[in-house]
């Protein structure tokens, strides 16, 4: 299916209805609330959001200062409103706050018409939550610090028409923000700003449907802006005019798939200094994944740029699919860096990060991911040099590559490919036009390898680096068409075909 009409339309009228006007305000202060980044405020916000309820909807204020509080509940009809100077401080103490499916700052509930908007600030104090956190679990209070325990400062789950615009939140002790089985949702220019923690997620979108996510500024510890798929698919989507910085993947559907994702739009982002991937979609949990349109994305200093990867993590229930995916417009810089250079990496997972991570496309035997395109793509690699490393997996023991059907889905999963610029493996549909692959200083190994794909285009798919091994490689390549697709200077071998391949067109 083609981006359907439906979809613009939907998403418009979520603009338009989002949120009317409220005429009653309910400052936080009048209810006894003191911004003195001291004394506990729960109680008297809470009430003020009571009294809101109560006068049918209205816009709690939190005026400037800093104003200490534990669990608060949103509720129908009502906005949190922060001015401009206003902070609400998340209690360092555990006990101050409440669970849903997990604990956070401000939960809702099966709520309609809420927001929170404003120029202030939410800042959750991650580092010292997790210390308590972590302090009461040693105690055998907790039975463990994960994310289970550590508050996020944002979850609603099961609530339509959420609003949230301008903001700013800050230093989460889990998960930024989640908004799961959710419908009209609009996330519009606000900014995040989280590295306090394990499993610092910038913003979670879970089993939500007409959901818009635009003109964002987020910087997190984990992955930015990530979308999962638990008791229901997320569809009707459409992610715009971000900033997106990651210590793990920037834009990532997955890694909970069990129903999938559909009819998504993402368009006009900047990704920089992250630790994985720029673009990450997986389905692992046997859900479906389909009409995905990713376009006009620049990704500066990024260690992967696309990891397509259908598992089976699901391993006693039935494989997903992945099918009907388009990525246009992308520019791509993935630099050599060193690992001293990746400072906001956490110390803790630093000994997992790796460099120059070739782009993949990857299904499995018998379950193929289907009619891919890649379109106006242009990939900038470091390069590893002239010489393999014992850890590389070399061109002659291509069949050495794992599947790791079973594993945890991410683009460093396969080891050092064999490959430098595109790795592809399992796919049915492939095609590229106008995609470009260069190298900045030099690598020994192919461009770009397909095995077990059938219905292959390569359109003016143009390397521009030759190794020591052949331009690109076929094996066991079925129906493949090249054209206008040029050899770079000093190539050997252009074309490596292998296996059973056949039917092959050009170059």
């Amino acid at each position: 299916m083609r981006l359907p009409l439906k979809l613009v339309a939907t998403l418009c009228f979520i603009l338009s209805s989002q949120n009317p006007l409220q005429a009653a305000i309910f400052n936080i202060t009048h209810f006894g609330a003191v911004g003195d980044g001291k004394t506990l405020n729960t109680a008297a916000i809470q009430t003020a959001i009571n009294a809101a309820t109560a006068s049918h909807g209205g816009i709690v204020r939190i005026p400037p200062g800093s104003f200490l509080s534990g669990s608060i509940h949103l509720k129908n009809n009502v906005t949190l409103e922060l001015d401009a100077g206003a902070t609400l401080l998340g209690s360092p103490h555990h006990t101050h706050y409440q669970k849903l499916n997990f604990h956070a700052l401000i939960l809702a509930n099966s709520q309609n018409n809420i927001g929170i908007r404003g120029k202030g600030t939410i800042d959750g104090q991650g580092v010292r939550l997790v210390a308590d956190t972590m302090r009461l679990h040693k105690e055998g209070k907790l039975p463990d610090a994960n994310e289970g325990q550590r508050p996020s400062l944002i979850n609603f789950r099961n609530c339509s028409n959420i609003t949230l615009r301008d903001i700013t939140l800050l230093e989460s002790a889990c998960w930024v923000q989640l908004y799961r089985e959710c419908s009209r949702l609009l996330i519009e220019n606000i900014k995040v700003r989280t590295c306090a923690a394990i499993t610092n997620d910038g913003l979670d979108i879970d089993s939500c449907s007409d959901v818009i996510v635009r003109g964002c500024d987020i910087d997190s510890e984990d992955d930015a802006i990530c979308l999962k798929s638990g008791p229901l698919s997320c569809e009707r989507i459409l992610i715009e005019n971000c900033r997106i910085r990651s210590s793990c993947n920037a834009l990532k559907f997955g890694t909970a798939s069990s129903k999938g994702f559909k009819n998504i739009i993402c368009r006009n982002l900047e990704i920089y200094d992250t630790y994985f991937s720029g673009i990450a979609l997986e389905i692992v949990d046997g859900g479906v994944m389909e009409n995905i349109r990713i376009s006009k994305v620049r990704m500066t200093t990024t260690n992967n740029p696309i990891f397509i990867r259908l598992g089976h993590r699901n391993m006693h229930g039935k494989v997903g699919t992945i099918k009907d995916v388009i990525i246009s417009d992308v520019t791509a810089e993935i630099p050599n860096r060193k690992k001293s250079e990746m400072n906001k990496f956490p110390s803790y997972w630093r000994h997992l990060c790796t460099t120059l991570i070739t782009g993949s496309i990857s299904g499995l035997p018998g379950h193929p991911v289907r009619d891919i395109t890649l379109r106006n793509v242009h990939i900038t690699y470091g390069g590893i040099g002239d010489a393999p490393q014992r850890d590389h997996i070399l061109l002659k023991n291509m069949n050495q590559v794992p599947e790791c059907a079973q594993n945890y889905p991410e683009s460093k999963m396969f080891g050092v490919l064999p490959a430098w610029g595109l790795y592809c493996r399992h796919a049915d549909g492939l095609t590229f036009e106008n995609v470009t692959l260069r190298v900045a200083g030099r690598d020994y190994r192919a461009g770009a390898i397909f095995d077990d794909v059938k219905n292959l285009k390569l359109d003016q798919f143009n390397v521009l680096h030759a190794g020591k091994e052949p331009v690109i490689v076929f094996n066991d390549v079925q129906k493949a068409l090249i054209r206008e697709s040029r050899a770079p200077k000093n190539t050997t071998k252009f074309l490596d075909t292998r296996g059973k391949t056949r039917d092959v067109v050009g170059p």
